[in-house]
């Protein structure tokens, strides 16, 4: 009851202030992995708790920033540092896009394998173990190559052109979706079948399986930049994923329309745990999005409430 009380007085609170604010719907852009769609659920029910209007738009990753900078689309709660900082930068510098901060989830893309194939790849998880050892990660469809299965072609990450500033005799085979690249792992993984592929945290694989990230050369910006950066003095790209935050951006109009709304979204924070066992639920325990979603939200009224308190 203390807490009902505490929550009921931030809406009250926010109400006046609330009625000087658009009622307009706040777009909130929706992705292809079950860890955004969770991120933005949760933002999105907080938001209309506090009152606002919210409307779910399905969005590709990286061209949703043309939505965010013409405020067709207003909010993406997700721009991960691993593959999103080039486009969020582009679209902050141009004026239209505002950065809202860090999520408080640290993210890590990169190639992962399973620790079985290190029997077979001696030298792993040393990224140059994978010149000698190439045809380990085959398939059928592959060929002497090795195989690497990447994320949707929409998510970036630049695979093709690492493969080649590194001279890797691999060939890069995209997932269709989220759900059907760790498909994939599962299948593998009980055969103990060759595999190499883009694995992401925070989720629930890296704990479930037994396993390790390749060690490439360490990330630079310049490496992405100028070629001559790099163990490849002709190409880009000859090195690792960064590492880094999880950041939400917004139109930037956002914070004239609905301030509060603004100041919500700034507030919203949640770590690699709390996020990966929500994702768990979804992936693994059959729940969906709304359900794990409502269920944190239940957990942790007095987490979110302070989100929105004035």
């Amino acid at each position: 009851m203390k807490f009902l009380s505490y929550a009921a007085a931030a809406v009250m609170a926010a109400t006046p202030v609330l009625a000087q604010e658009s009622t307009d719907p706040i777009k909130l852009t929706l992705h292809d992995w079950s860890g955004q769609l969770i991120t933005t659920t949760l933002m999105g029910e907080v938001l209309k708790e506090a009152g606002y209007n919210v409307e779910y738009v399905q969005a590709d990753y990286i061209a949703q920033f043309a939505g965010l900078k013409t405020g067709d689309l207003h909010v993406a709660m997700e721009i991960w540092e691993t593959t999103g900082r080039e486009a969020m930068d582009e679209a902050t510098a141009s004026g239209n896009v505002v950065n809202q901060g860090e999520t408080g989830m640290i993210a890590i893309e990169e190639w992962w394998y399973p620790a079985y194939m290190e029997e077979r790849c001696p030298g792993l998880p040393n990224w140059e173990a994978l010149k000698d050892c190439a045809d380990a990660f085959s398939t059928p469809e592959t060929a002497p190559l090795g195989r690497y299965l990447g994320g949707p072609v929409t998510w970036g990450g630049f695979d093709e052109e690492r493969v080649e500033a590194l001279g890797l005799d691999f060939e890069v085979i995209h997932a269709g979706t989220d759900a059907a690249l760790f498909a994939e792992l599962e299948s593998a993984y009980q055969r103990q079948d060759p595999i190499m592929l883009w694995i992401y945290s925070p989720h629930w694989a890296p704990a479930k399986y037994d396993g390790k990230f390749v060690k490439f050369p360490e990330y630079s910006s310049e490496c992405y930049a100028d070629a001559s950066v790099g163990i490849n003095p002709d190409a880009a790209y000859d090195c690792g994923k960064p590492t880094g935050p999880i950041w939400k951006v917004s139109w930037a109009g956002l914070d004239d329309k609905w301030p509060n709304a603004g100041k919500a979204i700034r507030n919203f924070d949640i770590d690699n745990a709390a996020m990966g066992a929500m994702v768990a639920d979804v992936d693994l325990n059959g729940k969906s999005v709304d359900e794990t979603v409502a269920a944190w939200m239940a957990d942790n009224k007095d987490v979110w409430s302070s989100w929105i308190a004035n």
